[in-house]
C-alpha cells in the first residue's frame, strides 16, 4: 500500500475536510442501494465507473474501479476494450444505454441530443435504472474530481 503524502497546496481534500467526503461516501452507499434496487449489477455499475475514471483520465479511480469491475464479473476483454465500446459487438444493448448515458453526463457537449439519448436509454433501461446509472455517473464524476484535485496516488501501488 502507498503511503499518504499531501502537498500543501494540492491537499488531500478529502482528509482535510472529512466530512464532506463522509457525506460522499453516503451518497455513493445510498447510489449503489437504488441501483441494485432497480435491479442494476455490481458489474455494469463498475463498467460506468471505470468507463467515466477512463474518460477524466483518474489513475486512482481506474486503480479501484477496473479491478472491482473485474471481481464482479466483468470480462477482461470488455475492460480491455471499454475505450472503443461504440465499435465492439461484445457490449449488450443494456451495458451501451448505460455508456451512453454516463458519457453524456461526462463529456457536456451542447451539441448532444439529451432527450435522444434518454429516449434510446429508456428502450434498454426503466426509469429507475436511468436514474441509478446518472446517479452513479455523477458520483463517480465527483469522485474522479476529489481523487484529480487531491492528486491521490494509484490505489495499491508501491512507494519507491
Amino acid at each position: 500500500m502507498i503511503a499518504l503524502s499531501m502537498n500543501a497546496n494540492r491537499p488531500f481534500i478529502d482528509k482535510t475536510h472529512p466530512e464532506v467526503y463522509k457525506a460522499m461516501a453516503q451518497a455513493a452507499a445510498a447510489s449503489r442501494k437504488v441501483a441494485h434496487a432497480a435491479e442494476l449489477t455490481d458489474g455494469l455499475i463498475e463498467l460506468v465507473n471505470t468507463r467515466v475514471s477512463q474518460i477524466n483520465g483518474c489513475r486512482t479511480c481506474l486503480s479501484i474501479h477496473a479491478p472491482a469491475a473485474r471481481k464482479a464479473g466483468i470480462d477482461q476483454l470488455k475492460l480491455d476494450v471499454l475505450p472503443s465500446w461504440h465499435e465492439a459487438e461484445i457490449f449488450d444493448d443494456r451495458e451501451r444505454a448505460a455508456l451512453t448515458l454516463a458519457e453524456s453526463l461526462t463529456v457536456l457537449d451542447k451539441t448532444v441530443d439529451r432527450d435522444e439519448i434518454a429516449a434510446e436509454a429508456g428502450q434498454h433501461l426503466t426509469t429507475e435504472q436511468i436514474s441509478a446509472v446518472e446517479w452513479t455517473t455523477t458520483l463517480i464524476n465527483a469522485f474522479n474530481r476529489i481523487s484529480i484535485a487531491s492528486d491521490h496516488p494509484v490505489f495499491g501501488a508501491k512507494q519507491d
